[in-house]
């Protein structure tokens, strides 16, 4: 063992996720990443495929980073998807679905990992939404899902402290596609301009950082102002 702090990025194959895998990277940790799809980063990373809404399957990610790595000192849950339906459509089994991935996921591998984290004095974030706190129609699972990972957040933070600090960051409208983006999307934030999953990769590293000693339990609202912008119809 080197001797580099290592990271668990859940979802890091694509998107925030893969843009904090490599920001970890660039900062010289060493990275896991975990996702449903086998990702190929261009930087050094163990990939491994893995469903975090199984229990099994997070006991044997965990399992491995012990016996690969030998430490965890940073986990960042990330992993997530929306089903996006009329709530008179949408199933029990999507409806589970997506609780399963976005917010079970987080308690399973918290749990897994606690004796990793408790023994770097590690950190966790996870990676909630707006929608915690806002929505448009036919999200129900998704906001339900993003909502109560922001509470589990601070009772984890409650509960792990002090020798794990626990944060979340709920990200508004972060271009992870590439999109072709007119001026009046970047017009309509107050930071004028879509945000990056850079923008969220930088908070991230923060966060896991020796700088943010003394922040744990807390919401980072990361949508370029649009939560906090009036808007009334003309």
């Amino acid at each position: 063992m080197d001797g580099a702090r290592v990271a668990l990025v859940t979802g890091g194959a694509r998107g925030i996720g893969a843009a904090v895998a490599a920001r970890f990277a660039a900062d010289g940790w060493r990275v896991v990443i975990a996702d449903r799809d086998l990702a190929r980063p261009a930087h050094p990373a163990r990939c491994v495929q893995a469903d975090v809404s199984d229990e099994a399957a997070v006991t044997g990610l965990v399992e491995g980073i012990l016996a690969a790595e030998g430490r965890l000192d940073a986990l960042v849950c990330n992993a997530g998807y929306m089903v996006r339906k009329p709530i008179r459509d949408l199933t029990l089994a999507e409806w589970n679905g997506v609780l399963g991935t976005n917010l079970t996921s987080t308690f399973l591998l918290v749990r897994a990992a606690e004796g990793m984290l408790r023994a770097a004095s590690g950190a966790v974030v996870t990676i909630a939404s707006t929608r915690a706190h806002q929505s448009e129609a036919d999200t129900e699972s998704y906001s339900a899902s993003k909502g109560g990972l922001l509470a589990l957040t601070h009772a984890l933070a409650i509960s792990l402290g002090p020798a794990v600090r626990v944060n979340c960051i709920s990200p508004g409208w972060i271009d992870t596609r590439g999109e072709a983006l007119r001026p009046e999307d970047h017009a309509q934030h107050p930071a004028g301009r879509v945000g990056r999953p850079e923008d969220v990769a930088a908070l991230v590293a923060w966060l896991c950082g020796p700088e943010s000693g003394f922040v744990t339990g807390a919401e980072f609202v990361t949508d370029g102002g649009m939560t906090r912008k009036m808007i009334y119809a003309e």
